[in-house]
């Protein structure tokens, strides 16, 4: 009985608290940091925008004109958890969910405040700044760390699109499982606008995403960032 006991909790604990902690050989915040940032800050970033993110804008832009409001926009929003979970916070306004990843955009629920597109999220931020956006609030919640040290070029403080991410504005908020990624996308907003914000350990009480949920299931430290632009 005891040991059927125990395999029914090591199921459980498999199913949502099995994630690993972030593993990095990189210690502390990237030495090349601020030279990457500053080199994105003098040349402003090229890539050409499709199509495709004209007409998600145009949509974007219709919706806001019908439901008023703020605009927070959920960047990578995954199954769109999240997304619902801010529009049951903020009925009044409109959020927007933006991913690449068909499938898990399939999973997604509609809402009358919500919108869900699949796109690159590089173009959408190009496309955005481009044309003078502001985004009243906006969330990255738990992105992919790369947490290789050859990759620091691919997190989003050190893409070329960051400078772009950063003049959207509004409130920023970040949520990760790895503090020196927050960490490092601090400084980099200091390098770039002067100002510092600094980064929170948190316990929730209500989960955003179905990864937050899997993490603190795990016993991983969650940690949150949050300045005003």
């Amino acid at each position: 009985m005891v040991q059927s006991l125990m395999r029914v909790q090591l199921s459980f604990d498999k199913l949502i608290g099995n994630s690993r902690s972030v593993s990095s050989n990189q210690q502390g915040i990237h030495p090349d940091l601020e030279i990457v940032v500053n080199r994105h800050l003098q040349n402003p970033y090229q890539k050409p925008v499709p199509e495709y993110a004209y007409q998600i804008l145009d949509q974007i832009e219709k919706k806001r004109r019908e439901t008023g409001g703020k605009l927070i926009l959920d960047s990578g929003c995954g199954t769109g958890a999240s997304t619902l979970n801010l529009a049951e916070q903020y009925p009044q306004d409109l959020i927007v969910g933006i991913d690449q990843s068909e499938y898990r955009l399939s999973k997604c629920k509609e809402k009358n405040n919500v919108l869900f597109f699949r796109a690159n999220l590089v173009d959408s931020w190009i496309l955005m700044d481009q044309k003078g956006w502001k985004i009243d609030q906006h969330y990255l919640l738990y992105p992919n760390p790369w947490p290789k040290k050859k990759h620091l070029q691919r997190r989003w403080h050190g893409h070329p699109v960051f400078p772009m991410l950063i003049k959207l504005g509004g409130v920023l908020e970040i949520r990760s499982n790895w503090k020196t990624y927050l960490d490092e996308f601090s400084q980099a907003v200091e390098i770039m606008t002067g100002h510092l914000s600094s980064i929170e350990e948190f316990m929730p009480t209500e989960f955003l995403t179905p990864f937050e949920k899997k993490y603190h299931a795990s016993g991983q430290r969650l940690y949150r960032y949050q300045i005003t632009l």
